[in-house]
């Protein structure tokens, strides 16, 4: 069993947990992920990792209340133990480059960070943007002002750093002359699609983007996270997460994305009442 040894609350849909999971801790690099079930009878999810503590032997996961798998695992607090953490899984992120430029957008936010440390500390200029839709959804921040040699927050309506999206400061910077060797987007498949076609425009020469689809068993056999790629099918959970950002077929993975979307509300709003049931017994 897998104790959760620290519980933050960010925001009433952004929450941070500390596992102990003492093997993980040891292997897990930036970019992999982990498959979690909460309970027995629970779904199975994947998390990207969110950082690591050899030392202690915990693994960090910051995850978005959005299903009923989430809001099941959100239920738990610290003393709690999740009945499956199972990891690490995908190929880590190429930390490749001398000036990079790292964005996120919303929870992929919470990805990006390890990655523009894992550039920091290997002595890397790092550029890095996190947008957000407004400052109540805010995390890590100061964060990624330690690790980042430049950092540019943007909020949907303008109440936390710059107004706008993440391509705003992206393709200013890249206007004005500004020469990365790779720029790495992590967030909604809209977001990166729209950061690709930026960096294609100026000619960027290497874009990667970490795509995270729906995922089952975490090793290639349910094909659940078939991507194309390059014209070719790919599975996220094997051959990624991270991927040439100008070879994914985005539109192909947003159309996947939203399939069960109504399964998910539907799976969710049963959750929250049969708690409800609970609470009121």
């Amino acid at each position: 069993m897998f104790k959760i040894v620290k519980k933050e609350i960010f925001n009433p849909t952004e929450t941070l947990m500390e596992i102990e999971a003492p093997f993980i801790a040891k292997k897990a690099l930036p970019g992999q992920f982990i498959i979690l079930r909460a309970k027995e009878d629970s779904e199975r999810i994947p998390l990207t990792v969110g950082g690591t503590d050899p030392v202690k032997g915990t693994v960090t996961i910051i995850f978005q209340i959005v299903g009923a798998s989430t809001y099941k695992l959100n239920q738990l607090e610290e003393g709690d133990c999740l009945h499956d953490f199972v990891g690490p899984l995908g190929k880590p992120t190429e930390i490749t480059g001398e000036n990079v430029c790292v964005i996120g957008g919303g929870l992929g936010v919470a990805i990006a960070y390890p990655i523009a440390k894992a550039f920091h500390d290997a002595g890397k200029k790092v550029t890095s943007i996190a947008g957000f839709r407004n400052k109540d959804l805010v995390i890590l921040s100061k964060e990624f002002e330690e690790v980042s040699d430049k950092f540019i927050p943007c909020s949907d309506d303008g109440s936390y750093g710059t107004k706008g999206v993440v391509t705003l400061p992206l393709e200013e910077m890249l206007k004005s002359g500004v020469k990365f060797d790779k720029v790495i987007s992590i967030g909604p498949v809209i977001m990166m699609k729209f950061v690709t076609a930026v960096c294609k425009k100026y000619g960027v020469p290497e874009c990667v983007c970490s795509m995270n689809p729906i995922m089952i068993d975490g090793t290639g056999m349910c094909g659940c996270c078939r991507l194309t790629v390059g014209g070719k099918t790919m599975f996220a959970c094997v051959d990624g997460p991270d991927f040439d950002a100008y070879e994914v077929d985005f539109d192909e993975a947003m159309q996947r994305g939203t399939m069960y979307k109504g399964f998910e509300k539907k799976a969710y709003d049963e959750a929250k009442c049969n708690l409800f049931k609970k609470e009121v017994k």
